[in-house]
């Protein structure tokens, strides 16, 4: 019988490098889901695939810019990157240009993005939170949804 490495932490070495991708590859997190890109361009940004761009934020190329939903960035240039007779697209570049927040770790090709402003603006305008839940210490869920009409007061906190 074969035996799955990753399911048996206690064999694998402490001080070993692992890499988490193979060449050419990298991963993205955004609003809890992540990405990987099995295929990615070269340079210091992170070069994707035009068309993999919506799987990411929701915004996709269209003739009169980089849209999503009512938000349209109009095409600046160093977005788009011809290299290797391929077409990629600098999601680090378009993250900078939107003053959107993110993280990276460069030796294990991992992105972190924070919330795009431009879509967090709309929330802004008429103050209303998201639809979200959480548990209470009691392990109740708690669904925004739930306070609907009433004024609540939300207050988080974290150890770290």
């Amino acid at each position: 019988m074969t035996r799955a490495f990753g399911a048996f932490p206690e064999l694998r070495h402490p001080f070993e490098v692992m890499p988490i991708h193979a060449a050419g590859q990298a991963t993205v997190l955004y609003q809890g889901k992540k990405v990987t890109f099995t295929e990615t361009g070269k340079g210091e940004g992170l070069l994707i695939k035009p068309s993999d761009l919506h799987s990411v934020n929701g915004f996709e190329l269209k003739p009169e810019g980089v849209c999503c939903n009512d938000i349209c960035i109009p095409l600046r240039e160093g977005l788009l990157i011809e290299q290797g007779g391929k077409q990629w697209f600098d999601l680090v570049a378009f993250a900078d240009l939107l003053g959107q927040p993110y993280v990276v770790d460069q030796a294990s090709r991992v992105w972190s993005f924070a919330e795009v402003p431009a879509k967090r603006a709309n929330m802004m305008v008429n103050a209303m939170a998201p639809d979200f839940e959480v548990k209470d210490r009691q392990g109740k869920v708690i669904r925004m949804a739930d306070l609907k009409g009433k004024k609540a007061l939300i207050v988080t906190w974290s150890s770290w």
